[in-house]
């Protein structure tokens, strides 16, 4: 009789368990996401579109399930195949609470996804002037440019936020 492959039962395990980790992380289950976090699943891992339960709990502004997700180690510049970061997601969304828990806990302002874009940029082209405003008084660089060579300001101009076109020249005179 041969010895079961443990080590094949234990990825089947966790493969399994994955997706029910992203979907826990989708509707805010924190306590479902305990349970799994706590039999050691990594936090980190990511499905097939490079989502990550961060990435799912940030874009379905499931702030809780976020929380928990952070304080168990998940990483809060992890990116998606398109380079999109939870923070890309929310200021996309308009979730300003969710923003700033990420901000808090060290999400990067200013990195770019596969275009170029930043979190600032998501808010300016979707009229998230509120999380334009966080996002400039928490230092993000408004003078980065995406890969047509176009600015925050410019693709504020290009969408018709006169609101965002203004914060972002009023920032620009302080600074």
């Amino acid at each position: 009789m041969s010895q079961p492959n443990i080590k094949g039962i234990l990825l089947k395990t966790t493969m399994e368990i994955q997706p029910t980790l992203i979907n826990a992380a989708r509707i805010g289950d924190t306590a479902f996401l305990q349970s799994i976090l706590d039999d050691g699943v990594n936090v980190n891992f990511s499905d097939e579109k490079g989502y990550t339960p961060l990435i799912i709990a940030c874009y379905n502004r499931q702030i809780e399930a976020a929380k928990l997700l952070i304080e168990s180690g998940a990483d809060v510049n992890a990116a998606d195949i398109g380079g999109n970061t939870a923070l890309m997601g929310v200021c996309f969304k308009g979730y300003p609470e969710i923003a700033d828990l990420l901000i808090e806990s060290g999400a990067d302002l200013n990195m770019q996804h596969g275009n170029g874009g930043t979190a600032l940029m998501f808010a300016t082209m979707f009229g998230r002037n509120d999380l334009v405003q966080i996002m400039l008084d928490k230092g993000a660089d408004p003078e980065i440019t995406e890969f047509r060579g176009l600015t925050a300001l410019d693709l504020a101009i290009q969408q018709g936020n006169h609101q965002a076109a203004q914060l972002l020249e009023e920032f620009a005179q302080r600074n």
